[in-house]
């Protein structure tokens, strides 16, 4: 049976989150698609940021430290971002970003490792650039080989999971694909042949239920602004499973990561437990933002009773990507799009990407960008990942239950079918780069 608007409606009616939206400011005629990339802002964050700024800063002062309670907040908020990952109080911080995070926890994963004779470090060629950049960086300052495998190359009898790998490296939401890997299953893969597991959470961290404890993992890392809305360039945060806890060693020993860092010793004592992944003078402004962000999330809660946030998002997410991928097939066919997010729930992330093949102009390109660049300029904000010889060019579209709806769903797919029937991706203006894609 062929959907209709008048079927996304009903939806909408029937939707339980839909009073969630009232969070968020939200652009009239704009159809936000790119949560995955950079969250919307909280309603709540420019009044929280002012107060930060024009009364704990511009009155408070230094004395804001302890009567505003800005010492704890990395801790306070990683708190909160544990209810969303599978994680107990006290055992993730707010801090740096993603990219620093992922130095120090996969330092302290080989730094556990070298006495074994390991020298591998294993992770997908398709994981986000960042994570390789780091890995590869520090591989060759510690001793350590990189080696990159397809994730079909995590099972069966030819595994790249042997006895040689140290760490196991890995995204759990594919950025490119969506693609979304059993964490469960591949840590206890990795736990069998000796390897320690490090997770990037980028694109999982309010998007859908992660469970690190559970899953046993070691080290875990994530993204403060994409699906937990904290703003551009928010701070990450970094999480490690208790056992490791008086084993791990931080690469960067500031004085916020100190035992005591008021005491002003010469020599660096590390603060015990996950405190240690902490450096220098926390980000205030920064992490006021997040905090605003982390509480939308959290809202969700109220929707699913014991099951938590993630459980009640995850629900609508899988609805919003459902309905999404049925109405490209059902009204885009023979416009050479294909689908490269898994249609299995368990194997899918909260986005969408698709592939075209450019069948009337082949030796042109596959047009993705410049589609996506139709799409935008119509107020419908996806992104673009651009391919290679072995990847192919992929328009990105993510999926944020807090604030989309199925109507919105219904609306992107009319304006995608019109930028393809029409042609109109083709004009010179979508077809120049822009700095970010």
């Amino acid at each position: 049976m062929t959907t209709t608007l008048a079927d996304c409606r009903a939806l909408d009616a029937q939707d339980p989150l839909r009073a969630l939206r009232d969070q968020f400011t939200l652009p009239e005629g704009v159809l936000y698609l790119d949560g995955n990339s950079l969250g919307v802002l909280p309603k709540a964050a420019p009044a929280r940021i002012a107060e930060v700024v024009t009364k704990e800063w511009g009155e408070g002062l230094i004395r804001s430290w302890n009567t505003a309670s800005w010492f704890d907040l990395p801790q306070r908020l990683g708190d909160k971002v544990a209810r969303l990952i599978g994680a107990a109080p006290g055992e993730v911080v707010c801090t740096d970003s993603t990219s620093v995070n992922l130095y120090k926890v996969l330092f302290a994963a080989l730094s556990q490792q070298k006495a074994s004779g390991r020298k591998l470090v294993v992770s997908e060629r398709s994981n986000f650039p960042t994570d390789l950049y780091i890995a590869e960086s520090l591989c060759r300052e510690r001793g350590f080989t990189l080696k990159l495998i397809d994730a079909s190359e995590l099972q069966g009898p030819n595994s790249a999971l042997t006895d040689e790998v140290a760490v196991l490296m890995l995204t759990h939401v594919n950025y490119r694909t969506g693609a979304m890997h059993d964490m469960k299953a591949v840590t206890a893969a990795a736990h069998a042949v000796g390897a320690l597991t490090v997770w990037d959470l980028a694109h999982s961290a309010g998007a859908v239920p992660v469970a690190l404890n559970d899953s046993n993992a070691d080290y875990a890392i994530g993204c403060g602004y994409k699906y937990l809305n904290g703003g551009p360039g928010a701070p990450a945060f970094a999480w490690v499973n208790t056992k490791h806890a008086g084993q791990f060693e931080q690469p960067l020993s500031g004085w916020w990561g100190h035992a005591a860092p008021f005491e002003f010793t010469p020599h660096y004592r590390p603060a015990p437990g996950v405190g240690r992944y902490l450096c220098g003078t926390q980000p205030v402004i920064a992490l006021a933002g997040l905090e605003c962000g982390l509480d939308t999330v959290l809202a969700a809660e109220a929707f699913n009773g014991t099951g938590g946030a993630m459980a009640a998002l995850r629900t609508k997410s899988l609805a919003l990507t459902d309905l999404f991928i049925r109405l490209i097939e059902e009204r885009c066919a023979g416009q050479g799009l294909s689908l490269v997010t898994p249609r299995d729930h368990a194997l899918r992330g909260s986005q969408v990407c698709l592939s075209r093949q450019n069948l009337e102009e082949p030796q042109s390109g596959s047009g993705a960008y410049a589609i996506v660049q139709a799409l935008i300029a119509r107020g419908v904000i996806g992104d673009y990942r651009a391919g290679d010889s072995q990847m192919p060019d992929i328009l990105r579209f993510g999926f944020t239950p807090l604030y989309l709806g199925f109507e919105d769903v219904w609306n992107a797919v009319e304006h995608f079918v019109q930028v393809l029937e029409t042609g109109e991706w083709r004009r010179a203006e979508f077809n120049r780069k822009n700095a970010v894609t």
